[in-house]
């Protein structure tokens, strides 16, 4: 009976209390009172049953409620423009920093150039 739908929790939830329901309506024919009926053990076990179903049903909620807020603000996130990213900015004239990575590439070629130019005034 484990299920995280909502639906089949709603099925058992409704299950549960025509149960109980039936249960009660058997021992108030027996004729036993209001205290006698909500201590026994059959009850007691019914209505610990509709407690469960009923927390589970309340973290469903919760969990949708997230889901639907997770939603919003990704729609929302969507809706906003981008800012203008460097590319543009280099596009209109202004100079991008250069990586670190680019830097060591340019010094390492420049050294080659700097030995092939010693290397061909030997020679």
């Amino acid at each position: 009976m484990a299920s995280k739908d909502k639906s089949a929790r709603d099925a058992q939830k409704t299950r549960w209390e025509g149960v109980l329901s039936s249960r009660m309506e058997t021992l108030k024919e027996q004729g036993l009172d209001r205290e006698k009926i909500a201590r026994d053990a059959t009850v007691r076990k019914l209505r610990a049953e509709i407690r469960k179903i009923g927390a589970r049903l309340a973290s469903i909620d919760k969990k949708q409620q997230k889901i639907e807020e997770k939603g919003r603000m990704k729609a929302e996130k969507m809706a906003v423009p981008k800012e203008e990213k460097a590319k543009k900015a280099k596009a209109d004239g202004e100079a991008a920093e250069v990586s670190k990575r680019q830097q060591k590439l340019e010094k390492k070629l420049e050294k080659k150039k700097e030995k092939k130019q010693a290397a061909e005034s030997e020679s």
